[in-house]
Protein backbone atom coordinates (compact mmCIF):
# COMPACT_ATOMS: atom_id res chain seq x y z
CA UNK A 1 0.00 0.00 0.00
CA UNK A 2 1.34 3.38 -0.55
CA UNK A 3 0.30 6.78 0.86
CA UNK A 4 2.99 8.63 -1.00
CA UNK A 5 1.62 11.59 -2.79
CA UNK A 6 4.16 14.26 -2.92
CA UNK A 7 5.31 16.51 -5.60
CA UNK A 8 8.84 17.06 -4.41
CA UNK A 9 8.85 13.60 -2.78
CA UNK A 10 8.63 11.69 -6.30
CA UNK A 11 10.99 14.36 -7.83
CA UNK A 12 13.90 13.98 -5.52
CA UNK A 13 13.42 9.86 -6.48
CA UNK A 14 14.98 9.70 -10.12
CA UNK A 15 17.78 12.84 -9.08
CA UNK A 16 18.79 10.81 -6.16
CA UNK A 17 19.07 7.54 -8.01
CA UNK A 18 21.13 9.49 -10.45
CA UNK A 19 23.81 11.20 -7.63
CA UNK A 20 24.29 8.01 -5.91
CA UNK A 21 24.97 5.59 -9.59
CA UNK A 22 27.21 9.05 -10.99
CA UNK A 23 29.61 7.98 -7.34
CA UNK A 24 30.07 4.54 -8.58
CA UNK A 25 33.25 3.02 -9.70
CA UNK A 26 35.62 -0.07 -10.04
CA UNK A 27 36.31 -0.35 -6.91
CA UNK A 28 32.85 0.41 -5.96
CA UNK A 29 30.91 3.25 -4.31
CA UNK A 30 32.58 6.36 -3.63
CA UNK A 31 31.81 8.55 -0.78
CA UNK A 32 31.00 11.94 -2.92
CA UNK A 33 30.97 13.47 -5.91
CA UNK A 34 33.17 16.30 -4.26
CA UNK A 35 34.97 14.83 -1.79
CA UNK A 36 35.53 11.23 0.30
CA UNK A 37 36.64 9.74 -2.98
CA UNK A 38 37.80 6.22 -1.44
CA UNK A 39 35.06 3.11 -0.93
CA UNK A 40 34.03 4.12 3.07
CA UNK A 41 32.88 1.03 4.71
CA UNK A 42 30.31 2.38 6.62
CA UNK A 43 29.04 4.86 3.99
CA UNK A 44 29.01 2.01 0.94
CA UNK A 45 27.55 -0.78 3.11
CA UNK A 46 24.81 1.53 3.76
CA UNK A 47 24.16 2.96 0.55
CA UNK A 48 23.45 -1.06 -0.45
CA UNK A 49 20.06 -0.26 0.68
CA UNK A 50 19.43 2.20 -1.88
CA UNK A 51 21.61 0.63 -4.26
CA UNK A 52 19.93 -2.42 -4.48
CA UNK A 53 16.55 -0.62 -4.77
CA UNK A 54 17.70 1.87 -7.77
CA UNK A 55 15.95 1.16 -11.12
CA UNK A 56 19.08 0.52 -12.96
CA UNK A 57 20.76 -2.79 -12.55
CA UNK A 58 24.33 -1.07 -11.96
CA UNK A 59 22.94 0.01 -8.63
CA UNK A 60 23.69 -3.50 -7.19
CA UNK A 61 26.75 -4.25 -9.19
CA UNK A 62 28.64 -0.84 -7.65
CA UNK A 63 27.37 -2.67 -4.27
CA UNK A 64 29.04 -5.70 -5.08
CA UNK A 65 32.05 -4.14 -5.91
CA UNK A 66 31.97 -2.15 -2.98
CA UNK A 67 31.99 -6.20 -0.84
CA UNK A 68 34.87 -6.91 -3.34
CA UNK A 69 37.20 -4.24 -2.51
CA UNK A 70 36.27 -4.04 1.46
CA UNK A 71 36.96 -7.99 1.06
CA UNK A 72 40.26 -7.56 -0.49
CA UNK A 73 41.54 -5.70 1.94
CA UNK A 74 40.60 -6.81 4.93
CA UNK A 75 43.30 -6.77 7.85
CA UNK A 76 45.33 -9.69 8.57
CA UNK A 77 43.25 -10.55 12.03
CA UNK A 78 39.80 -9.52 9.82
CA UNK A 79 39.18 -5.78 10.47
CA UNK A 80 37.35 -4.16 7.46
CA UNK A 81 39.03 -1.19 6.38
CA UNK A 82 37.61 2.11 7.52
CA UNK A 83 38.28 3.04 3.62
CA UNK A 84 40.02 2.26 0.38
CA UNK A 85 41.11 4.66 -2.73
CA UNK A 86 43.38 4.92 -5.35
CA UNK A 87 46.67 7.49 -5.32
CA UNK A 88 47.02 10.51 -7.50
CA UNK A 89 43.96 10.19 -9.19
CA UNK A 90 41.24 13.42 -8.36
CA UNK A 91 38.20 12.43 -10.35
CA UNK A 92 36.10 9.26 -9.82
CA UNK A 93 35.00 9.59 -13.18
CA UNK A 94 38.77 8.66 -14.87
CA UNK A 95 37.88 5.36 -12.73
CA UNK A 96 36.19 3.01 -15.00
CA UNK A 97 33.39 0.80 -13.98
CA UNK A 98 33.89 -2.64 -14.28
CA UNK A 99 37.49 -2.40 -13.21
CA UNK A 100 39.65 -5.23 -11.53
CA UNK A 101 41.48 -4.33 -8.12
CA UNK A 102 44.01 -6.75 -6.74
CA UNK A 103 45.35 -6.63 -3.21
CA UNK A 104 48.27 -5.07 -3.37
CA UNK A 105 47.93 -3.25 -6.33
CA UNK A 106 50.48 -0.19 -5.98
CA UNK A 107 47.81 2.84 -6.65
CA UNK A 108 45.47 1.91 -3.81
CA UNK A 109 45.22 3.59 -0.69
CA UNK A 110 44.54 1.95 2.78
CA UNK A 111 43.34 4.15 5.43
CA UNK A 112 44.85 4.46 8.71
CA UNK A 113 43.28 7.10 9.76
CA UNK A 114 40.35 6.22 11.78
CA UNK A 115 41.47 2.05 11.77
CA UNK A 116 39.98 1.32 15.00
CA UNK A 117 36.35 2.24 13.96
CA UNK A 118 34.13 -0.60 15.01
CA UNK A 119 31.47 -0.27 12.35
CA UNK A 120 33.20 -1.40 9.37
CA UNK A 121 33.20 -4.63 10.22
CA UNK A 122 29.80 -4.55 11.39
CA UNK A 123 28.06 -3.12 8.08
CA UNK A 124 30.20 -5.29 6.13
CA UNK A 125 28.16 -8.31 7.32
CA UNK A 126 25.03 -6.31 7.31
CA UNK A 127 25.60 -4.98 3.47
CA UNK A 128 26.44 -8.83 2.61
CA UNK A 129 22.98 -9.91 3.97
CA UNK A 130 21.42 -6.84 2.65
CA UNK A 131 22.90 -8.61 -1.04
CA UNK A 132 21.94 -11.82 -0.51
CA UNK A 133 18.32 -10.91 1.11
CA UNK A 134 17.47 -9.32 -2.57
CA UNK A 135 19.63 -11.65 -5.08
CA UNK A 136 19.55 -14.73 -3.50
CA UNK A 137 22.68 -15.26 -4.70
CA UNK A 138 24.39 -18.30 -2.53
CA UNK A 139 27.81 -18.89 -4.54
CA UNK A 140 28.38 -14.73 -4.26
CA UNK A 141 27.72 -15.42 -0.42
CA UNK A 142 29.95 -18.20 0.32
CA UNK A 143 32.45 -16.80 -1.82
CA UNK A 144 32.43 -14.10 0.83
CA UNK A 145 31.65 -16.30 3.89
CA UNK A 146 35.46 -16.81 5.42
CA UNK A 147 35.49 -12.81 5.06
CA UNK A 148 32.43 -12.75 6.57
CA UNK A 149 33.41 -15.18 9.39
CA UNK A 150 36.82 -13.37 9.95
CA UNK A 151 35.04 -9.95 10.40
CA UNK A 152 32.41 -11.62 12.93
CA UNK A 153 35.70 -13.10 14.71
CA UNK A 154 37.54 -9.78 14.93
CA UNK A 155 34.29 -8.31 16.21
CA UNK A 156 33.83 -10.54 19.12
CA UNK A 157 37.50 -9.56 20.52
CA UNK A 158 36.45 -6.04 20.93
CA UNK A 159 33.89 -7.52 23.85
CA UNK A 160 37.34 -6.65 26.14
CA UNK A 161 35.62 -7.77 29.28
CA UNK A 162 33.17 -10.63 27.47
CA UNK A 163 30.10 -9.37 29.12
CA UNK A 164 28.65 -10.30 25.40
CA UNK A 165 28.70 -6.43 24.09
CA UNK A 166 31.36 -4.64 22.20
CA UNK A 167 33.10 -2.08 24.36
CA UNK A 168 34.50 1.12 21.94
CA UNK A 169 36.68 3.64 22.56
CA UNK A 170 35.72 7.44 21.86
CA UNK A 171 35.93 8.34 18.30
CA UNK A 172 34.97 4.44 17.18
CA UNK A 173 31.38 4.67 15.64
CA UNK A 174 29.95 6.49 13.04
CA UNK A 175 30.09 9.59 14.45
CA UNK A 176 34.54 9.27 14.35
CA UNK A 177 34.75 12.72 15.86
CA UNK A 178 32.94 12.18 19.10
CA UNK A 179 33.43 11.14 22.35
CA UNK A 180 30.94 8.26 22.42
CA UNK A 181 32.73 5.12 24.08
CA UNK A 182 32.62 1.95 26.01
CA UNK A 183 29.37 0.15 25.73
CA UNK A 184 27.80 2.78 23.26
CA UNK A 185 23.71 1.98 21.79
CA UNK A 186 25.03 2.28 18.46
CA UNK A 187 27.74 -0.27 17.76
CA UNK A 188 25.60 -2.69 20.28
CA UNK A 189 22.52 -2.15 17.90
CA UNK A 190 24.63 -3.43 14.73
CA UNK A 191 25.80 -6.00 17.26
CA UNK A 192 22.56 -7.11 17.53
CA UNK A 193 21.52 -6.87 13.85
CA UNK A 194 24.82 -8.41 13.02
CA UNK A 195 24.13 -11.93 14.68
CA UNK A 196 20.70 -11.77 13.29
CA UNK A 197 22.32 -11.62 9.93
CA UNK A 198 24.76 -14.20 10.87
CA UNK A 199 21.83 -16.88 11.93
CA UNK A 200 20.30 -16.09 8.23
CA UNK A 201 23.44 -16.54 6.81
CA UNK A 202 24.53 -19.82 8.20
CA UNK A 203 21.41 -21.08 7.45
CA UNK A 204 21.29 -20.06 4.04
CA UNK A 205 24.42 -21.77 3.60
CA UNK A 206 23.24 -24.93 4.88
CA UNK A 207 24.73 -24.49 8.73
CA UNK A 208 22.72 -24.04 12.07
CA UNK A 209 22.48 -20.32 12.50
CA UNK A 210 20.33 -20.77 16.23
CA UNK A 211 23.54 -19.76 18.12
CA UNK A 212 23.92 -16.42 16.55
CA UNK A 213 19.69 -16.46 17.41
CA UNK A 214 20.38 -17.09 20.95
CA UNK A 215 23.21 -14.22 21.05
CA UNK A 216 21.17 -11.98 19.42
CA UNK A 217 18.41 -11.96 22.10
CA UNK A 218 21.33 -11.86 24.89
CA UNK A 219 22.37 -8.39 23.25
CA UNK A 220 18.95 -7.34 23.45
CA UNK A 221 18.67 -8.28 27.19
CA UNK A 222 21.60 -6.34 27.82
CA UNK A 223 21.67 -3.37 26.11
CA UNK A 224 17.51 -3.00 27.39
CA UNK A 225 19.56 -3.90 30.94
CA UNK A 226 22.01 -1.29 30.70
CA UNK A 227 20.62 1.61 28.36
CA UNK A 228 17.00 1.75 28.47
CA UNK A 229 15.38 3.19 31.31
CA UNK A 230 11.21 2.66 32.22
CA UNK A 231 8.81 0.89 32.51
CA UNK A 232 8.94 -1.20 28.97
CA UNK A 233 12.32 -2.89 30.51
CA UNK A 234 12.01 -4.74 34.38
CA UNK A 235 15.60 -5.17 34.88
CA UNK A 236 16.44 -8.44 36.34
CA UNK A 237 18.92 -7.10 39.31
CA UNK A 238 19.28 -10.41 40.87
CA UNK A 239 20.90 -11.60 37.56
CA UNK A 240 23.51 -8.20 37.24
CA UNK A 241 24.56 -9.19 40.88
CA UNK A 242 25.72 -13.02 39.65
CA UNK A 243 26.68 -12.31 36.26
CA UNK A 244 28.22 -8.27 35.55
CA UNK A 245 28.80 -6.46 39.31
CA UNK A 246 30.67 -4.33 37.69
CA UNK A 247 27.03 -2.93 35.90
CA UNK A 248 25.34 -2.51 39.44
CA UNK A 249 26.37 1.19 40.35
CA UNK A 250 25.93 2.69 36.78
CA UNK A 251 22.37 1.19 36.81
CA UNK A 252 21.94 1.99 40.00
CA UNK A 253 23.13 6.18 39.24
CA UNK A 254 21.07 6.53 36.01
CA UNK A 255 17.87 4.79 38.04
CA UNK A 256 18.09 6.98 40.62
CA UNK A 257 19.77 10.31 38.80
CA UNK A 258 17.25 10.37 35.52
CA UNK A 259 14.83 7.33 36.92
CA UNK A 260 13.14 7.37 33.38
CA UNK A 261 13.92 8.34 29.78
CA UNK A 262 12.00 8.31 26.63
CA UNK A 263 14.69 6.61 24.73
CA UNK A 264 17.97 3.94 24.69
CA UNK A 265 21.18 6.23 26.69
CA UNK A 266 23.68 6.99 24.38
CA UNK A 267 26.59 4.61 25.69
CA UNK A 268 27.60 3.49 29.23
CA UNK A 269 31.43 3.47 30.35
CA UNK A 270 32.95 2.91 33.90
CA UNK A 271 30.48 4.60 36.67
CA UNK A 272 29.63 6.90 33.80
CA UNK A 273 27.02 7.56 31.73
CA UNK A 274 25.34 9.82 28.64
CA UNK A 275 22.24 11.61 29.44
CA UNK A 276 20.98 12.88 25.75
CA UNK A 277 19.59 11.41 22.63
CA UNK A 278 21.66 9.46 19.77
CA UNK A 279 19.53 9.61 17.08
CA UNK A 280 20.92 7.16 14.55
CA UNK A 281 21.61 4.56 17.71
CA UNK A 282 17.36 4.85 18.68
CA UNK A 283 16.62 4.36 14.93
CA UNK A 284 18.28 1.37 13.97
CA UNK A 285 17.50 -0.07 17.34
CA UNK A 286 13.36 0.46 15.96
CA UNK A 287 14.25 0.15 12.30
CA UNK A 288 16.43 -3.85 13.26
CA UNK A 289 14.04 -5.14 15.88
CA UNK A 290 15.57 -4.29 19.13
CA UNK A 291 13.04 -1.74 20.44
CA UNK A 292 9.73 -3.51 21.24
CA UNK A 293 6.73 -1.51 19.79
CA UNK A 294 5.86 0.23 23.05
CA UNK A 295 9.84 1.20 23.08
CA UNK A 296 9.75 2.84 19.68
CA UNK A 297 6.43 4.75 19.89
CA UNK A 298 8.38 6.03 22.93
CA UNK A 299 11.20 6.92 21.24
CA UNK A 300 9.03 8.37 17.92
CA UNK A 301 6.99 10.32 19.93
CA UNK A 302 10.47 12.13 21.50
CA UNK A 303 11.87 13.33 18.39
CA UNK A 304 8.31 15.16 17.68
CA UNK A 305 8.12 16.20 20.70
CA UNK A 306 11.82 17.81 21.66
CA UNK A 307 11.86 19.49 17.92
CA UNK A 308 14.91 16.52 16.98
CA UNK A 309 13.52 16.60 13.00
CA UNK A 310 13.23 19.95 13.21
CA UNK A 311 14.12 22.49 10.80
CA UNK A 312 14.53 19.10 8.70
CA UNK A 313 14.64 15.36 9.68
CA UNK A 314 17.01 14.72 11.35
CA UNK A 315 19.45 16.24 13.90
CA UNK A 316 22.09 13.60 14.85
CA UNK A 317 22.29 13.94 18.60
CA UNK A 318 19.86 16.29 20.97
CA UNK A 319 20.93 18.08 22.80
CA UNK A 320 24.08 18.98 21.36
CA UNK A 321 27.14 19.35 23.93
CA UNK A 322 28.26 22.54 24.82
CA UNK A 323 32.02 23.75 26.10
CA UNK A 324 32.25 22.75 29.45
CA UNK A 325 30.36 19.60 29.90
CA UNK A 326 31.45 16.47 30.81
CA UNK A 327 31.86 15.30 27.29
CA UNK A 328 32.92 17.78 25.85
CA UNK A 329 36.35 17.68 24.22
CA UNK A 330 38.78 20.31 22.79
CA UNK A 331 39.22 18.23 19.25
CA UNK A 332 35.20 19.01 18.91
CA UNK A 333 37.09 22.53 17.16
CA UNK A 334 38.97 20.48 14.62
CA UNK A 335 38.24 22.25 11.25
CA UNK A 336 34.98 24.13 13.25
CA UNK A 337 33.36 21.03 12.80
CA UNK A 338 31.46 19.94 16.02
CA UNK A 339 30.89 23.42 17.64
CA UNK A 340 26.65 22.94 19.15
CA UNK A 341 24.76 22.51 16.49
CA UNK A 342 27.08 21.28 14.25
CA UNK A 343 28.32 17.86 12.03
CA UNK A 344 28.09 15.08 14.77
CA UNK A 345 27.23 17.60 17.70
CA UNK A 346 24.00 18.13 16.65
CA UNK A 347 23.99 18.70 13.40
CA UNK A 348 21.24 17.54 10.89
CA UNK A 349 22.03 14.75 8.43
CA UNK A 350 20.31 13.89 5.55
CA UNK A 351 21.04 9.54 5.66
CA UNK A 352 19.89 9.45 8.97
CA UNK A 353 16.47 11.13 8.08
CA UNK A 354 16.26 8.15 5.55
CA UNK A 355 16.51 6.07 8.53
CA UNK A 356 13.68 7.84 10.15
CA UNK A 357 11.75 7.79 7.82
CA UNK A 358 12.13 3.78 7.79
CA UNK A 359 11.92 3.92 10.91
CA UNK A 360 8.39 5.23 10.82
CA UNK A 361 7.31 2.81 8.13
CA UNK A 362 8.61 0.36 10.24
CA UNK A 363 6.51 1.28 13.48
CA UNK A 364 3.57 1.32 11.17
CA UNK A 365 3.26 5.66 10.74
CA UNK A 366 2.65 5.40 7.77
CA UNK A 367 1.53 8.94 6.91
CA UNK A 368 3.59 10.31 9.52
CA UNK A 369 6.62 8.89 6.94
CA UNK A 370 5.28 10.51 4.14
CA UNK A 371 5.34 14.09 5.80
CA UNK A 372 8.83 13.06 6.97
CA UNK A 373 9.70 11.70 3.54
CA UNK A 374 8.21 14.97 2.03
CA UNK A 375 10.33 17.22 4.51
CA UNK A 376 13.53 15.34 3.64
CA UNK A 377 13.11 16.01 -0.04
CA UNK A 378 12.85 19.57 0.26
CA UNK A 379 15.93 19.03 2.87
CA UNK A 380 18.31 17.86 0.19
CA UNK A 381 16.91 20.11 -2.64
CA UNK A 382 18.76 23.01 -0.81
CA UNK A 383 21.68 23.83 -3.14
CA UNK A 384 24.73 26.42 -2.72
CA UNK A 385 25.84 25.19 -6.02
CA UNK A 386 24.79 27.82 -9.21
CA UNK A 387 22.61 25.76 -11.50
CA UNK A 388 22.00 22.63 -9.22
CA UNK A 389 18.51 22.56 -7.90
CA UNK A 390 19.28 19.36 -6.11
CA UNK A 391 22.38 19.02 -3.52
CA UNK A 392 21.82 15.99 -1.76
CA UNK A 393 24.38 17.52 1.30
CA UNK A 394 26.62 15.78 3.52
CA UNK A 395 25.12 17.74 6.73
CA UNK A 396 23.07 20.90 7.65
CA UNK A 397 23.17 23.23 10.50
CA UNK A 398 21.36 22.09 13.74
CA UNK A 399 19.45 25.70 14.24
CA UNK A 400 19.57 27.38 10.32
CA UNK A 401 19.17 24.23 8.11
CA UNK A 402 21.73 25.41 6.09
CA UNK A 403 24.20 23.18 4.16
CA UNK A 404 27.08 22.80 5.43
CA UNK A 405 29.28 19.77 4.34
CA UNK A 406 29.71 18.30 0.92
CA UNK A 407 27.69 17.89 -2.14
CA UNK A 408 26.43 15.09 -3.98
CA UNK A 409 27.08 13.09 -1.04
CA UNK A 410 26.38 8.87 -1.59
CA UNK A 411 24.65 8.38 1.45
CA UNK A 412 22.23 11.20 1.50
CA UNK A 413 21.07 9.95 -2.05
CA UNK A 414 20.78 5.74 -1.32
CA UNK A 415 19.42 6.44 1.82
CA UNK A 416 16.81 8.66 0.41
CA UNK A 417 15.93 6.40 -2.33
CA UNK A 418 15.54 3.61 0.23
CA UNK A 419 13.57 5.79 2.32
CA UNK A 420 11.04 6.94 -0.64
CA UNK A 421 10.93 3.14 -1.54
CA UNK A 422 9.46 2.43 2.19
CA UNK A 423 6.85 4.80 1.88
CA UNK A 424 5.99 3.68 -1.58
CA UNK A 425 5.68 -0.20 -0.48
CA UNK A 426 4.64 1.01 3.16
CA UNK A 427 6.78 -1.95 4.33
CA UNK A 428 10.35 -1.93 5.07
CA UNK A 429 12.77 -3.51 2.45
CA UNK A 430 15.65 -5.97 3.90
CA UNK A 431 14.89 -5.47 7.67
CA UNK A 432 10.95 -6.04 7.12
CA UNK A 433 10.45 -9.31 8.77
CA UNK A 434 13.20 -8.54 11.58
Amino acid sequence: MTILDSSAADAARPVAEATVLANGSAIGLLGASSAYKQVWARDSMICTLGLLQCADPEGAQIARRSVRTLATYQSRLGNVPHNVGFSGIPDPALIAHGGSLQAGDADVVVDTAHAGCIDNSLWFILGNWALFDTDGDVERLRTFWPNIQKAYTWLEYQDSNECGLLEVHEAMDWADLFANRYNSLWPNVLWFAVHKAMARISRALGEDGASFDARADDVKFKVDTLLWLGPEVEKDMGWVERNRKEWLYPIRLTTTVLQERPFFLPYMAFRDYADRFDTFGNLIAILFGLASPAQANKILDFIESAGVNHPWPVKAIHPPVMPGEADWREYYRLRNLNLPNQYHNGGIWPFIGGFYVAALVKAGRLQEAATQLERLALANKQSRTPGLEWDFNEWLHGTSGRPSGFRGQSWSAAMYVYAHECVKRGEVPVWGNW
